[in-house]
């Protein structure tokens, strides 16, 4: 092999491991469920839609790049295929500002994907509500709103103006709010007036509109004065509201809320589980590695390197890696979360000493001590001793501190028969984290001496 052409099959190979969500029906899909604890978002929330006379709203939460939105991609397929329409949109791409969120810019942002997914409704009440409050909004968005020719191209782009700004200027954001925020009601109320028109105008067989609201699990987390959240604020006390919509609605929400004291308040208020997609287990709650959980990583890494025409069928063991040490390390310290599985292949590739196959221990070392300083730096002095206490437990505690822990994805949920939980295997090995556990293990000891 010539080393110009090494050099391109490890070039693709690097960006083969993409980490954007995967298309459905993409070859590069693994199913992971039976090492996530049996989780299938067609089950879990495709069903209920499908057999629910009324519309439904439903809650989907896990890790950051855990795999949600490749999983969503999968049931927005699927419902599509068995006669609704889905209308799939991720807020954070260019609706909403994951550091500062409220209710309304949500509600905005459906508002946009419906009218730009559902053209043969009607757009009248909608564009009645914003002609409203058109000489407001442009005086805040210093720009015209032209009805001359009123249409749902006109609602899509002003529509698009409003989330633009409120995503990315601080100050007119503020300012949108303090307009809008009194008169969400009736843009609920207009929204349904256009989801009545569209189910009338949809065939027959596609009348069940489905809105799939992605990215809101990346809401950061705000305690504010009295210890409310303002994830509690959003999902909890504007509940009525986001429920509002007479369409089908799944809204992925911070698992740092699902996975708190508010978790029977959220099934009581949306009448279901808040449905988790846990991580790959890559090891057990007896801290042994899981061979099933590292197989199934295996098979996401080999099916990248498929892509390949030129590395298609390479061995994973001795040719696209040094060693199968080296491969199952990898396994194991991206602690079974894809994206951190697929940024560790990427990173190693950058550090390897050779522009060409295998990809050394040595280079992923490197990328796992980058990956161990990420997460390092989110931790707090005086949180080591959470750690190592539910690294000992496998149970995490109602508290902001483990909510932070888990937000971070420095705690990490996994799922047997009921869900458990534990340190990021890349922490193990930080000089805090087993100073930490050996002050455990001594305490223990005393305890028990007692």
């Amino acid at each position: 092999m010539q080393e110009k052409g090494e050099m391109e099959i490890l070039k693709n190979i690097y960006n083969a491991f993409d980490p954007a969500p995967l298309p459905a029906g993409s070859a590069l899909y693994v199913d992971c469920k039976a090492v996530r604890g049996g989780s299938d978002v067609l089950v879990e929330l495709g069903r209920a839609i499908r057999f629910a006379e009324r519309p439904t709203c439903q809650l989907y939460t896990g890790h950051r790049g855990g795999g949600k939105s490749t999983e969503l991609l999968r049931l927005q397929q699927n419902l599509a295929q068995k006669g609704c329409t889905v209308v799939y949109f991720s807020a954070e791409d260019k609706d909403v500002n994951s550091e500062d969120v409220e209710y309304t810019d949500i509600l905005l942002a459906c508002t946009r994907h419906l009218l730009e997914g559902v053209r043969a409704a009607d757009p009248k009440p909608v564009l009645s509500w914003l002609q409203e409050r058109a000489q407001a909004l442009q005086e805040v968005l210093l720009t015209d709103i032209n009805f001359s020719d009123p249409s749902v191209e006109l609602g899509i782009k002003e529509f698009a103006k409003i989330t633009a700004s409120i995503r990315t200027q601080p100050t007119q954001r503020a300012k949108l709010r303090e307009l809008l925020n009194p008169y969400t009601e009736s843009l609920v109320a207009a929204l349904n007036e256009f989801i009545a028109d569209a189910k009338c105008k949809l065939p027959k067989e596609q009348q069940r509109l489905v809105v799939i609201a992605d990215g809101l699990e990346k809401i950061a987390l705000v305690t504010k004065e009295g210890g409310r959240t303002n994830h509690g604020e959003i999902f909890i006390d504007r509940a009525e509201q986001l429920k509002g919509l007479d369409c089908d609605v799944i809204y992925t929400v911070p698992i740092s809320l699902v996975l708190s004291n508010r978790a029977s308040d959220l099934m009581e208020i949306y009448n279901c589980k808040s449905q988790v997609l846990p991580i790959v287990m890559t090891q057990t709650r007896q801290n042994d590695t899981n061979p099933a959980g590292i197989e199934t990583l295996k098979s996401i890494i080999r099916s990248r390197v498929d892509s390949i025409p030129e590395a298609k069928g390479l061995s994973l063991e001795t040719e696209v890696f040094d060693s199968p040490e080296t491969l199952e390390r990898l396994c194991l310290m991206s602690g079974g979360h894809v994206r951190n599985l697929v940024w560790l292949v990427k990173t190693a590739i950058e550090y390897n000493e050779e522009e060409s196959l295998p990809i050394e221990a040595s280079a992923l070392a490197q990328a796992v001590r980058q990956l161990r300083k990420t997460y390092h730096d989110t931790v707090n002095e005086d949180q080591w001793s959470l750690l190592t206490a539910v690294h000992d437990s496998k149970q995490i505690a109602n508290d902001d501190a483990h909510r932070s822990l888990l937000f971070t994805r420095c705690l990490l949920e996994y799922r047997e028969e009921e869900s458990w939980y534990d340190v990021h295997p890349v922490l193990w090995e930080a000089p805090e984290f087993k100073v930490a556990l050996e002050n455990l293990k001594k305490q223990k000891k005393k305890k028990l001496a007692l």
